[in-house]
């Protein structure tokens, strides 16, 4: 017998029919003797929804209330799932994030996990119960209704799954697995049968939207085998596992293209190049929870220098005024911000040990006449920031120029 965690997102439960296929699946793997612990998102469009409600309400809505609304739309699905069970003869019993007690710091709707209750899961298990828990929600140690950010459901899973000593969790989505990059940009895309915790961590830092890149931290710092797999379809999906299981397969050097819509650019100009101006600027930013992603220094010209970051664009308004109060503090010539960037990145385990890499990516790049603003890179990523209107462009030269095309399924 083995522990399995499921999660399922808001597509596998965006309906009452996909609640009940759900409820099959999982009785599936109870049949079998398995013990089943199954995480849900709220059903798809509901979140959503819910903000929608809240932004009637105030422009910039408090984020503690943020969290009281939005974790409600996942209690709906854990009461359904439950009751598609029993109905089918099985025992469950739903659990929201505060009846688990999954324990987070405080910093609402972006929370982070501390620690996890198991016992009552643990009783439930031992008496045969399917437990269904509640994804994306927590609680403070003050008993305030956490949430863990968009795409949290799957960091709840792999974080139980870990709590649990589960043998395996499960992602369904509306995907078969991890692809060489996203298939609606790139016809050529590929479904990858195994990638390493390090790859993953790239990947969805970088921009790839099939697991949140906290659930991949999870798993790899806790060593929690992490299968993806179709919610509607059969198949083997992608093991997400520890480098050592590929040390019988030649890794290819490039294992996929990442890319990320959701930044922005941030340059403050005219800055006074001192020692320590760099922090006096960032430091305000990241006391305000604004996470930096790439960050550039100019040259000093004249006594002066620019310093370049990125942020989340749903973030950009917050930074700009951030700025304008630092700009003044530092003696800064002015803030500029550009929301029409992208970036886009190539990442693979075979980069460590191939030389030329970041030629043969700017190469390819240049061949369509597409211009580099800025570039980071890592032991196994390159990435680079473009404009926004050559990012499908780019990721699909890129695509080509690495032979992912020719990787066969």
């Amino acid at each position: 017998m083995s522990l399995f965690v499921q999660k399922y997102g808001g597509t596998s439960v965006g309906t009452v029919e996909r609640i009940e296929s759900v409820a099959e699946k999982v009785i599936n793997f109870r049949k079998q003797g398995h013990d089943m612990v199954v995480v849900v998102s709220a059903m798809s469009g509901e979140t959503n929804r819910l903000i929608g409600l809240a932004n009637q309400i105030q422009d910039s809505p408090d984020a503690r209330e943020m969290d009281v609304l939005v974790s409600t739309g996942e209690q709906v699905t854990i009461a359904l799932l439950c009751m598609a069970l029993k109905k089918r003869g099985f025992d469950a019993r739903s659990y929201t994030g505060t009846q688990v007690k999954i324990l987070t710091d405080s910093a609402h709707t972006k929370a982070r996990i501390q620690d996890i209750d198991v016992s009552n899961m643990r009783a439930d298990l031992d008496a045969g119960r399917v437990v269904v828990v509640a994804g994306f929600q927590g609680v403070d140690e003050h008993g305030n209704i956490t949430t863990l950010g968009r795409g949290g459901s799957d960091t709840t899973g792999v974080a139980l799954a870990a709590a649990l000593k589960a043998d395996e969790c499960q992602i369904y989505t509306d995907v078969d697995g991890v692809y060489t990059t996203d298939p609606r940009v790139c016809e050529g895309a590929r479904r990858l049968d195994k990638i390493t915790f390090e790859e993953m961590l790239e990947m969805a830092s970088q921009g790839s939207k099939v697991l949140q890149i906290r659930a991949v931290e999870f798993a790899g710092k806790y060593s929690v085998p992490l299968r993806v797999l179709h919610s509607f379809q059969d198949g083997p999906g992608t093991l997400i596992t520890l480098d050592e299981d590929f040390s019988d397969m030649e890794q290819p050097v490039v294992s996929g293209i990442a890319f990320n819509r959701d930044e922005a650019k941030v340059t403050v100009a005219g800055v006074p190049d001192t020692p320590g101006v760099a922090a006096r600027i960032l430091a305000p930013i990241g006391a305000a929870n604004i996470e930096i992603d790439v960050i550039v220094q100019n040259a000093s010209a004249d006594g002066t220098t620019d310093i370049t970051f990125t942020v989340h664009r749903n973030d950009l308004e917050k930074a700009k005024t951030v700025l304008g109060k630092v700009c003044t503090d530092v003696n800064a010539r002015e803030v500029i911000a550009d929301d029409k960037i992208a970036k886009v990145s190539i990442v693979g385990v075979g980069m460590r040990s191939h030389a030329g890499v970041a030629s043969k990516m700017f190469d390819a790049l240049a061949e369509d006449n597409i211009n580099i603003q800025m570039i980071t890179t890592s032991e196994i990523k390159i990435a680079v920031i473009i404009d926004e209107r050559y990012l499908e462009l780019a990721v699909r030269s890129l695509h080509k120029a690495f032979g992912l095309d020719a990787i066969e399924k």
